[in-house]
């Protein structure tokens, strides 16, 4: 590796070190409370420094949008989409968002819940991004759906938007409801296997409990 190459990468860790720390600031304070003086201050680095990635705030925010939807694909949807694609990739999917949440992967649970929140009613490049990464999940998820119905594991009539809407709603509830009440991923996991399993043609293709 030559000097510039060295450089280079030693910037390129740098930069997803200063990600890293970004995203989990944000889902505990929303992109609102994201700022270069308070990451500075989180990772003892000159805001000086950080300018040399980001000159605005909105930068920063925007950056932090792309890390963490590229963490949420590799840490949740990577997983599922190593199943076998119908039901068995659509309940996947649902108990890797799960194991997301319980394992504590950020301190505030998610970055795009309390990031979607707060940018509700409102405009701009922040809000307008946050969007494009919320329909690429619904739409992901509608997806997996309608590969379900086209491999007869589910009803011809299931309606892909309002089971995805359904199986998305779930996610959000546990998220909000775990850290005051211990057994709502749980609760999260009974009640889309049961909806699914209750749907199925074929209700062994999913587990029991």
């Amino acid at each position: 590796m030559t000097g510039t190459d060295g450089r280079l990468a030693r910037g390129e860790r740098t930069r997803t070190t200063v990600l890293d720390a970004a995203v989990a600031l944000a889902s505990e304070a929303g992109l609102d409370g994201l700022s270069l003086g308070q990451l500075a201050d989180r990772l003892h680095v000159s805001k000086s420094g950080l300018f040399a990635h980001w000159s605005s705030k909105e930068e920063l925010q925007l950056a932090a949008i792309e890390h963490a939807r590229d963490q949420w694909a590799r840490r949740v949807v990577g997983p599922a989409l190593d199943r076998p694609r119908g039901l068995r990739r659509l309940f996947a999917l649902h108990e890797s968002r799960l194991a997301f949440y319980s394992e504590r992967v950020l301190p505030g649970g998610c970055f795009f819940a309390i990031a979607e929140f707060e940018s509700t009613g409102r405009t701009g490049t922040v809000p307008d991004r946050l969007a494009e990464v919320l329909a690429e999940w619904i739409t992901l998820l509608e997806r997996l759906v309608t590969e379900a119905v086209e491999l007869g594991e589910l009803p011809a009539d299931t309606v892909p938007r309002r089971l995805a809407f359904e199986v998305d709603a779930a996610g959000v509830a546990a998220l909000l409801h775990s850290r005051l009440l211990a057994r709502s991923l749980d609760d999260a996991r009974q009640a889309v296997l049961a909806r699914l399993r209750g749907l199925a043609t074929d209700p062994d293709l999913l587990p029991y409990d």
